[in-house]
């Protein structure tokens, strides 16, 4: 699981099997739609979660959760790995 910051501001949560390749292709412009119009975007807040399902579901929760409630997030841990 992770949050980026976008060039606007906003935060985009995602999982991943491997954090730093899809940093990469987010930068790049090929991961998400989303994120192709805000680069560039910066890696925040990463949690290991104990398989895809957990992941899914933690995004699902993330992306239900308003601006302050993610930006919270990544204060109490910003690029913390469990």
């Amino acid at each position: 699981m992770y949050l980026l910051r976008c060039r606007d501001g906003s935060l985009y949560p995602g999982w991943t099997t491997d954090p730093t390749r899809r940093l990469k292709e987010h930068r790049a412009g090929t991961a998400s739609k989303y994120t192709r119009s805000r680069r560039p975007v910066a890696m925040v807040w990463k949690v290991r979660t104990p398989s895809r399902s957990a992941a899914l579901r933690k995004e699902a929760s993330l992306k239900r959760l308003s601006h302050a409630a993610k930006a919270a997030l990544v204060t109490r841990s910003p690029i913390a790995v469990h």
